[in-house]
């Protein structure tokens, strides 16, 4: 017992120091601990213990003679195994030994046998070579059978299949397997070609090639002799067996490029019947438009223009009633005519290349070449169908030193015209100013030049071939934009002290004009392009935050997007500044009407007709003179905006400076409602249905003003048992917003009402 009472505490003291081991104790605290009531259970207890301990005997046994045997079949497996690995290896030493024996007889064999396969791949090599060089002297002896016979037409195919071995052999190292190639299609492609030729200029000489009159005065070509159906078919001959000479053309000629600094699109080679049709214009043209010749002026870029535009008018019809058949009908998807205008293009670019370098500094002449390719460029793809993804005049003007120094021109040509336009007597008059219908937005004559201005801009350099080119003129019209809004600003400034004047109000529609057009231009094709095209510069720069490359993405925002901000915050300061100026004039004309003894008008009944308070005449006579004037000098969006605006500020002023700060009897009250709905509200009718909308404060406190005594004494006490939150409401009794709402009041607050109904002067006395 000593031994079951010691506490858990010394045990876990001293553990130590006690005969019984410390899980035993543990356990005797566990399940007998301090009561002694508890040693009865002693007896189930020893039982369950020997039984737990029998359990675990019986598992010892079990597992003692269970993992011998598990150990003795590993052991064996290991055993067999070992076995298996050493036979293993015994046979690969075997095997490894005859080969090793096998590859020494055999290693001289090898060696004569690599000798023989040498020989053979080069046999092999040379009997290719010489079937190439058979083959190449075979179709070089039919061309000479074919040429003999004058089978001209068999003769071309086989030049065309010996340049397609050429374009074979291009991967050869043969060196000069490929030179005697080369060398055997130039010879016969030279031959080929100066017959073929030869006999092509004399048709067309037939044909009286080159048109270079209008096609009505043409002597031969669309005409139709007595012999025209030979020359046609002759024509027709000759054009197909000059395009089988097209690939050997291909391979031997280089076309002449120009320098890579203008990035022309990559283009196929002119065929060679029409490089032949070209050769008389393409001397013409060298002739007078190089050198010098007097057609050859630096300061007349227009003639050789207007000539190359005449040359492919003039012939476009043959083009396409006579050459273009053959085409078709030989299986080849070129377009004569666009071929033909394709050619006669490079001549223009070879020359403005040559011209610009001498132009750069010279403002005027530059100029006038810049305005002369873009008139030819327009023609070009609208009257001749020229198609963009061809080399053009653009691609001249895209070259850095050229392009920079017409964006510099531009802008400088442009702030002349801004200066001239701002300076004419007639800036800021309306053009159609006579004209009602279409002078609604009443546009000032210096924002519609100016808004042309950008226009034509646009049009300047909407065909430029890149969009880096296009974004940087963007660039240049929104500096435009901006410094043509420092100006109105500045102009503004100086016409600040007559808000009303004329000059002012057509600032102000200049400034709402430019931001509505740029605001119709941000959702044109051509602006969303160019948007998108930002939005990737931008992306690749990082140069704008995530926010605003989401806006760009999204289409939430436009390129225009910061002027159109800035002119509407100008726009708004301006409409501002003309609603204060009126409305202090309104103001100042009714101090009298504020003094009016509204506790001492006679009422209605005894008025044989009710009028307009004398003192409220002259702010109405105020209110009314500025709105006819601002109606005829401001577009309508515009006056929609400021007559709002000052509705607001009255109705604030009256409610607040008036109403709020007298008292009225029966017959001010309705003096009141009368001076308002009778007077105040028609001056708005003519610019909305319902005008006493634009005035809910002035209305409301009228209605409260104006009710019956009966109603008013219901409505206050609704709004005291409102007011005080600890009443409940009878039953019955509306809620104070539902009887507000009831006489038509939504606007004031409870509060206000309650003020308002305190105005009253009059109340008859209830006892209470």
């Amino acid at each position: 017992m000593a031994a079951v009472n010691v506490t858990k505490k010394e045990v876990a003291r001293d553990p130590d120091g006690c005969d019984i081991p410390y899980y035993v104790s543990e356990f005797v605290e566990r399940e007998v601990g301090n009561d002694y009531d508890s040693l009865k259970k002693l007896g189930s207890l020893i039982e369950k213990l020997s039984e737990n301990k029998k359990q675990l005997e019986e598992q010892v046994l079990t597992v003692s003679s269970e993992v011998p045997k598990r150990i003795q079949n590993a052991l064996k497996n290991a055993e067999d195994s070992k076995k298996s690995l050493n036979r293993l290896l015994e046979e690969e030493t075997l095997l490894s030994d005859s080969i090793s024996s096998h590859l020494e007889k055999a290693e001289p064999w090898m060696e004569d046998l690599g000798v023989l396969i040498s020989q053979v791949e080069e046999i092999e090599r040379h009997l290719s070579y010489l079937k190439w060089i058979s083959r190449i002297e075979e179709l070089s002896d039919n061309i000479q059978q074919y040429l003999m016979t004058n089978n001209v037409p068999e003769a071309a195919s086989t030049l065309a299949s010996m340049a397609e071995l050429d374009i074979k052999l291009q991967e050869s190292s043969c060196s000069h397997l490929l030179s005697f190639v080369r060398s055997t299609v130039k010879f016969w492609h030279k031959i080929l070609k100066d017959k073929l030729s030869s006999d092509f200029e004399e048709v067309l000489t037939q044909l009286r090639w080159p048109f270079v009159g209008p096609p009505q005065s043409q002597a031969f070509g669309l005409t139709a002799p007595a012999n025209a159906s030979d020359v046609y078919n002759n024509l027709e001959t000759l054009f197909c067996q000059l395009l089988k000479l097209q690939t050997s053309d291909e391979l031997l000629t280089k076309p002449k490029q120009l320098p890579e600094k203008y990035a022309l699109p990559p283009s196929p080679p002119i065929i060679l019947p029409i490089q032949i049709m070209l050769n008389p214009l393409q001397k013409r043209f060298r002739y007078h438009f190089t050198g010098n010749k007097p057609t050859n002026v630096l300061s007349k870029p227009e003639w050789y223009l207007t000539q190359v535009l005449m040359w492919i008018g003039n012939h476009a019809r043959f083009l396409d009633d006579k050459i273009q058949p053959i085409l078709d009908k030989a299986g080849s998807p070129v377009n004569a005519g666009l071929e033909f205008s394709r050619a006669l293009v490079m001549l223009i670019l070879e020359k403005l290349a040559a011209d610009i370098p001498f132009l750069l500094y010279d403002d005027t002449l530059f100029c006038h070449l810049v305005d002369e390719v873009l008139l030819f460029e327009r023609e070009l793809y609208s009257v001749h169908g020229y198609l963009s993804s061809f080399p053009s005049c653009m691609h001249i003007l895209s070259e850095e030193s050229c392009f920079q120094r017409w964006l510099t021109v531009e802008k400088k040509f442009a702030l002349q015209k801004m200066d001239s336009m701002l300076s004419s007597e007639a800036a800021w008059v309306s053009q159609y100013k006579d004209i009602s219908d279409v002078d609604e937005m009443k546009v000032p004559d210096c924002a519609e030049t100016f808004m042309t201005l950008l226009l034509v801009i646009t049009d300047r350099y909407k065909n430029l071939p890149t969009a880096s080119r296009k974004l940087q003129f963007l660039g240049l019209q929104k500096e435009l934009v901006d410094d043509f809004r420092i100006r109105l600003t500045q102009v503004m400034k100086e016409e600040s002290r007559d808000s009303l004047g004329f000059r002012y109000c057509a600032i102000l529609n200049a400034v709402n004009y430019i931001a509505t057009v740029l605001a119709d231009w941000a959702d044109n094709v051509f602006f969303l392009q160019l948007q998108q095209a930002e939005l990737e510069v931008c992306a690749e720069s990082n140069a704008v935050s995530q926010l605003q490359l989401g806006q760009l993405a999204s289409m939430e925002s436009s390129v225009f997007d910061e002027m159109i901000n800035l002119l509407e915050r100008l726009k708004h300061d301006m409409l501002s500044r003309q609603v204060y100026h009126v409305f202090k004039e309104v103001t100042d004309a009714a101090k009298l009407y504020k003094k009016e003894r509204w506790l001492s008008l006679p009422s209605q009944a005894e008025q044989a007709v009710m009028s307009l308070s004398s003192t409220a005449c002259p702010m109405l006579l105020t209110l009314r003179d500025r709105l006819l004037q601002l109606e005829q000098q401001l577009c309508h969006s515009l006056f929609k905006i400021f007559w709002q605006m000052l509705a607001e500020k009255v109705d604030t002023y009256i409610y607040q400076e008036i109403i709020m700060a007298n008292h009225f009897n029966e017959g001010g009250a309705a003096q009141l409602q009368f001076d308002m709905s009778r007077n105040l509200f028609p001056l708005f009718s003519h610019y909305c249905k319902r005008p006493e909308n634009y005035f809910k404060h002035i209305k409301e406190a009228c209605i409260i003003l104006n009710l019956n005594v009966g109603s008013a004494l219901l409505l206050k006490e609704v709004l005291q048992s409102a007011s005080e939150s600890e009443a409940p409401l009878q039953p019955n009794q509306p809620s104070a917003t539902a009887a507000l709402n009831e006489l038509g009041v939504y606007k004031l607050a409870q509060q206000d009402v309650e003020i308002l109904l305190n105005l009253r002067a009059i109340w008859p006395n209830t006892g209470k």
